[in-house]
């Protein structure tokens, strides 16, 4: 362990040299320290690596090299990250280089930071990470599939936090994830859209956002058995609409109930076909969609044709 520390120590004193070259050459083996030996990291964010590490993220030359020491740290450091001055804006400054795969990892580093609850609500207030991440989402079919998806994966922990879902509506994160879903082929990608999307689908924005592109229509579409979508997939899609209606009431009930059959049987089929966590979702929309409003008793046809399906079906008892 003296070893150990005595090389990081000397590695850390070389990244306030004047020479560029010594400095990338330092980062360099910290990043390889931190990848190969896990006890490393600790002993590199206490003896006063983070900050240089930070400010290595605005040279283009050590850029690549510091962000990706930055995020092994990540993975047992974070109090000590977020602690950093000026940290954010250096991940923010990455995100917005165009530098792939500096990009991606910056990406991937505010993942692993979002990892603990506390830092959610104030990355999710940082418009200078959202911006970017939002941005990086934007459908590229010939791009790398790591640009997508640790961005993708970032913003679903972000969206873990309701008062951040808003927030990201506004910024305008819905038309490019549902692009995604659309346009993008890649095995993994639209599950991770989907499930950012289920997120972002609980709060009450969502419910224009989502009309003006037909989201409802294409969550439906894909909840069909035979759409070939994946069971994540077909899952995420229940979770999204089940957040919508329970976020946006009954106008959100009543635009999924008009797509009619064919998005009750998709649900039907989650209910009874589904892994357990998705029977429960499944089951919970059914209920919501079958359940009438004083409101609405002018619709007893549609309301009876909802009650009876979900009371003669075997998911008709409670399934929360």
């Amino acid at each position: 362990m003296e070893a150990k520390q005595r090389t990081i120590k000397s590695l850390i004193k070389r990244l306030s040299s004047d020479s560029d070259q010594t400095q990338s050459e330092a980062i360099s083996e910290l990043r390889l320290l931190s990848k190969l030996d896990p006890e490393t990291r600790t002993l590199i964010s206490d003896l006063g690596a983070i900050p240089f590490l930070a400010q290595s993220l605005y040279s283009q030359s050590t850029q690549e090299n510091g962000i990706a020491t930055l995020l092994n740290l990540s993975i047992s450091n974070r109090e000590l990250l977020m602690s950093t001055p000026g940290l954010l804006d250096a991940l923010s400054h990455v995100l917005r280089s165009g530098n792939f795969p500096a990009t991606s990892t910056a990406a991937a580093t505010i993942h692993s930071l979002l990892i603990e609850p506390n830092y959610r609500p104030i990355i999710g207030s940082k418009p200078s990470i959202l911006t970017p991440l939002i941005y990086l989402i934007h459908a590229h079919p010939n791009s790398p599939i790591r640009s997508i998806k640790d961005p993708l994966k970032a913003l679903f922990s972000i969206s873990l936090y309701p008062l951040n879902r808003p927030k990201l509506v506004e910024l305008g994160v819905v038309p490019p994830l549902f692009m995604i879903v659309l346009k993008d082929r890649r095995a993994g990608v639209v599950e991770d859209a989907t499930a950012v999307i289920a997120q972002v689908g609980g709060c009450y924005e969502s419910v224009e956002a989502f009309r003006k592109l037909s989201g409802i229509e294409i969550l439906v579409d894909l909840l069909d058995v035979d759409s070939g979508s994946t069971s994540r997939v077909r899952e995420n899609s229940v979770s999204a609409l089940l957040n919508l209606v329970q976020c946006g009431g009954e106008n959100a009930a009543q635009d999924i109930r008009d797509m009619g059959s064919l998005v009750l049987h998709g649900i039907s089929d989650m209910a009874e076909n589904g892994s357990s966590r998705a029977k429960v979702k499944a089951g919970a929309l059914l209920k919501v969609l079958a359940a009438r409003g004083s409101s609405e008793r002018e619709r007893s046809n549609e309301g009876d044709y909802w009650s009876g399906i979900l009371n003669s079906s075997s998911y008709s008892s409670d399934t929360l």
